[in-house]
């Protein structure tokens, strides 16, 4: 007998299966995605917890009509699936193969672009008042997890739809705790009796009737309401959503197909904003991910059969280097405080976090109030670290011009990932940075070339500066013979005469290779920026005046470090090697993408030598 996923091509051939299918085809969407996921890498345990969920929706829901939004993405896999991508899931998150999350432009069952967290429900309540004012009708569907729940974004978004009463769902796929038994059924039972559409008809049917009892009807109704609500306090335990205004429905179990999609069938004949509250398990079915869910949250290869990861990575771990080195430091300087949001582990700082616990703090997915957070911790002299992804710092922008720059607070920002960021793709391409962070008064930036530079960063970011520092790094670099950093000062790596070519941050071997494939054609001054604000421009004057022929290699957006030195060369031709602004590079391994861009060496010897014949 063959396997049920074989014929799975759109979601028409869900619908047709019965409820025993569907948990046999649950079983193999999940050793489809182990197998896949051990050779691409990506999220797993996320998608592996949310099989069942997302065949329910496909069951009950029509989504090239009605809209799903997922709220960040990652766990959106089972979704690309079934939706007609089962047979490209091998080029997951490869350069020109499947996006790791939903893309408007990859498939019609897509409706939204997501990759930063708590932005579903607003997008789906825009759908449902879009659908509502165009006369449409179609259901919007967002799921979104308690871990993005941590995000003020969510709450906004809940309190306006429950002001607005607009008809959508709002899915709640609760991975974190397990449902008691006992309070698991009656919720269960209770909730199902109340998401009939007959209960709300019968109950507002009720009320009239015992409000026209003369003298005491209206009496009748509290004393009934009040009863009723002491019910719901005891059994229910969505009231916070059901003061926002939402039907809360839950929770229910996320493995049990058969009641999901019960529940969907009954919530989508409602004319009100619900919220149906689901558990699901991290990883379930392959027992590392269960074990280990931040582990296989996002995962490079790994081996099936042991669940160990398979990098073959020479390079320095920043990340690691990051928290040991804060780590360290902090046994001494008692000022230190370690601050992420939500990303402990993938920032490096789980090593602090368990030698100094009670200066560290992780606010969840909330990085406005991190900013601020931190500008409070500043201005009563504690020295705060932030260990954020460059493109999630983008979520503060205002809190870091606001609350840091403009009251000239010690806040040292230091920002992973920064510079594409590979497989993910655009929304997590850490490539702005720079460019917004170098128009805010009174903030320094620093791009080390090496991980020995990188601890020299942090060193006088937390000793010897006064003011708003960042320090942008990828993921990982190569070591090198790098000289001891002095803030403010660029180095030059190699003399020459005929261009000069820039390096910021990470690019420096690139560019050395670059150069030893121009060979004796062309004699190339480097300069190591290291300091990107505020700008040596001694040295990159000194140097431009002598080549008159100036490149600037970064990686990120054209609006970065190349804006800056333009802006203070004159009389000498300057080209700036960056990603486009309008040109967005897409997911895939770094290297293809800095070889599309013509930021890989090769790609930086051809920019050498097209400028100097000129």
């Amino acid at each position: 007998m063959g396997r049920i996923l074989d014929n799975i091509q759109s979601p028409e051939n869900i619908k047709k299966l019965s409820i025993q299918q569907l948990e046999q085809l649950a079983e193999e969407i999940r050793a489809f995605l182990v197998e896949n996921i051990s050779n691409t890498g990506g999220h797993l345990a996320s998608n592996l917890g949310v099989v069942e969920l997302t065949l329910a929706l496909h069951k009950v829901f029509d989504f090239d009509k009605d809209r799903l939004v997922w709220d960040v993405g990652h766990q959106s896999y089972v979704h690309k699936i079934i939706t007609g991508r089962k047979d490209k899931f091998s080029t997951l998150r490869c350069y020109k193969g499947l996006s790791g999350f939903p893309k408007t432009d990859e498939s019609i069952y897509d409706s939204f672009n997501t990759g930063h967290s708590s932005t579903s429900i607003s997008a789906a309540l825009g759908m449902a008042v879009a659908r509502d004012i165009n006369g449409d009708d179609y259901n919007v569907v967002a799921v979104i997890g308690d871990g993005s729940l941590s995000g003020g974004m969510a709450y906004e978004a809940l309190d306006h739809a429950g002001h607005t009463q607009t008809k959508m769902i709002v899915i709640l796929n609760d991975n974190e705790m397990s449902i008691g038994k006992n309070v698991g059924s009656v919720a269960r039972y209770l909730s199902n009796i109340r998401s009939k559409s007959s209960y709300f008809k019968t109950k507002t049917r009720t009320e009239k009737i015992i409000h026209s009892i003369p003298f005491i009807g209206k009496y009748l109704v509290y004393a009934i309401k009040g009863l009723k609500e002491g019910i719901k306090e005891i059994f229910i335990q969505g009231r916070f959503f059901e003061a926002l205004g939402f039907n809360y429905i839950g929770p229910v179990d996320g493995s049990d197909i058969a009641t999901i999609i019960e529940m969907l069938n009954n919530i989508k004949q409602l004319d009100k904003p619900v919220l149906l509250h689901v558990y699901t398990k991290k990883g379930k079915g392959y027992s590392f991910a269960e074990d280990n869910p931040d582990k296989f949250h996002g995962i490079g290869n790994f081996c099936i059969e042991t669940g160990e990861c398979q990098s073959s990575s020479s390079k320095v771990d920043n990340s690691k280097l990051f928290g040991k080195h804060l780590s360290c430091k902090a046994d001494t300087n008692k000022k230190i405080v370690a601050i992420t949001a939500a990303m402990p582990q993938g920032t490096g700082l789980s090593e602090f976090e368990k030698k100094h616990r009670d200066r560290f703090f992780d606010v969840g997915i909330a990085e406005q109030h991190l900013v601020t957070f931190s500008a409070g911790l500043a201005m009563k002299g504690m020295v705060p670290v932030i260990g954020v992804y460059s493109t999630f710092l983008q979520r503060a922008y205002d809190q870091v011009l606001h609350d840091v720059c403009l009251q000239k607070l010690h806040v040292v920002f230091c920002l992973d990932r920064a510079g594409i960021s590979g497989n993910d793709g655009e929304t997590h391409h850490g490539i702005y940075d720079m460019a917004f962070l170098s128009e805010m008064p009174n903030m320094s930036i620093l791009a080390p070339s090496s991980p020995k530079m990188l601890c020299e960063m942090m060193d006088y970011a937390i000793d010897e500066h006064t003011m708003p520092i960042a320090i942008r790094y990828p993921k990982a670099m190569k070591e090198d013979n790098s000289t001891t950093f002095v803030y403010g000062k660029a180095e030059v790596v190699k003399e020459g005469n005929d261009i000069t070519v820039i390096s910021v941050g990470d690019m420096l071997p690139f560019v050395r290779r670059a150069v030893d494939i121009v060979g004796d054609k062309v004699s190339v001054e480097i300069i190591d920026l290291r300091t990107v604000k505020p700008l040596d421009e001694i040295a990159v004057k000194a140097s431009a005046s002598k080549t008159k022929k100036v490149l600037v290699i970064e990686n990120h957006s054209q609006s970065g470090a190349g804006r800056l030195v333009s802006g203070v060369l004159e009389d000498c031709h300057i080209e700036c090697a960056g990603f486009p602004i309008d040109n967005v590079p897409c997911h895939g391994d770094n290297m293809s993408l800095f070889k599309e861009f013509g930021l890989d060496p090769e790609g930086i010897a051809q920019h050498i030598l097209k400028i100097t014949e000129k």
